[in-house]
């Protein structure tokens, strides 16, 4: 499988090209086109349990898309549905990748949801699961806006908006918490924050779907009741 990454970075569209035979797995309605040939199932990968974990609780969907390219080999375009870019990650250790961020990977790495206990109870973007990226082979990842990749050295720190994290290894260190006292909380605007630790790279994204959405709905026009005062 290869993986090609156009139009960067604000409407980043993936180009995956598919050997003989060869199967790509994609989340639901990431699909762009397909060249001729390619054959699609749909299925709930992991079995029920798996799959509806995934759905309910990692923000995925329920049923996953196999493409299977033909003799003559084939390829899947992918995209997001926010505005922003695409990275390719190669899974050698497991990585948790925040809730809808997944679009596509190779069938060799497995998606599940994973329990962040007390540490993501608060993150207001992955909630109390982020998903786990386990396995061998290329998985893509998409982010609102750009993404922005972060080292850190053994026992360097940073903080980042937990709206903006997009991916790290398990193995990183992090905790969720609130910024300053009640009054910074409530009024800064800022919230919930985690802090992680190196050594490791992570990854950010310049923008948060969240904060969009705080700002869009209370410009949204409210609705008019249908029933009329006579």
């Amino acid at each position: 499988m290869q993986i090609e990454l156009m139009y960067q970075h604000a409407y980043t569209l993936g180009r995956i090209r598919l050997a003989k035979g060869e199967q790509v797995r994609v989340e639901a309605a990431s699909m762009v086109g397909m060249s001729d040939g390619v054959t699609l199932e749909t299925k709930a990968m992991g079995g029920f349990m798996q799959s509806l974990k995934r759905s309910l609780l990692g923000g995925e969907s329920f049923f996953q898309n196999i493409y299977t390219a033909p003799s003559q080999g084939g390829e899947v375009l992918v995209a997001p549905s926010l505005p922003g870019d695409l990275t390719i990650l190669d899974i050698t250790e497991p990585m948790l990748v925040q809730s809808g961020a997944y679009v596509a990977s190779a069938i060799g790495v497995e998606i599940d949801s994973k329990w962040g206990g007390s540490k993501s109870f608060f993150g207001t973007g992955g909630g109390l699961f982020m998903l786990r990226a386990q396995g061998m082979g290329q998985i893509v990842v998409s982010s609102y806006g750009a993404i922005h990749e972060i080292t850190l050295a053994a026992g360097q720190s940073f903080t980042i908006d937990t709206g903006h994290l997009v991916a790290l290894p398990e193995s990183m260190p992090f905790q969720t918490r609130a910024i300053g006292g009640m009054k910074t909380f409530l009024f800064s605007g800022e919230g919930f924050v985690v802090d992680l630790t190196g050594p490791g790279k992570f990854l950010i994204q310049t923008r948060s779907q969240d904060q969009f959405l705080s700002w869009l709905i209370p410009k949204l026009p409210k609705s008019i009741s249908s029933s009329s005062s006579s």
